[in-house]
């Protein structure tokens, strides 16, 4: 698991460093992707950070021109994050790069074995982190 991840996380660590933004920069960027306009509570409990950890790291990105964060329509209190097209093209970049060598490692292992890591991946999630992942598979917070 160690090297895997290693491998895994190898291109866009380049990228990331290069606009001295680390992976913290990139979880961010991923799951605002993922749910558009969620907010920085829902954002909290998917990342399992700190608040003052993840205001850092969204205070780079929205300072940087990467994420934009809205008022809230029905609860002004709740502030709305989403990618611009900048942070839409940066988090591309980054998944792309992960998407090659996934697309790569899937074709050499075949169907079977894609399908059997899959599961050992979901099995290896808490209960609580894997109803989240499902609600986020399915488009819901």
């Amino acid at each position: 698991m160690f090297f895997a991840y290693r491998g895994f996380t190898a291109d866009p660590d380049r990228i990331l460093d290069e606009l001295s933004y680390g992976r913290a920069h990139h979880r961010a960027l991923h799951f605002i992707h993922s749910a558009p306009g969620t907010t920085v509570n829902n954002l909290l409990a998917i990342l399992g950070v700190t608040k003052q950890s993840l205001n850092r790291v969204l205070r780079t990105l929205i300072g940087d021109g990467l994420v934009e964060s809205r008022v809230g329509r029905m609860d002004k209190r709740e502030r709305h994050l989403h990618l611009t097209v900048e942070g839409d093209a940066l988090e591309r970049q980054l998944a792309d790069a992960q998407r090659v060598r996934m697309r790569t490692a899937f074709r050499e292992a075949g169907p079977e074995a894609v399908a059997g890591f899959r599961r050992v991946l979901e099995e290896m999630m808490d209960p609580e982190m894997r109803r989240q992942y499902h609600a986020l598979r399915e488009g819901r917070e």
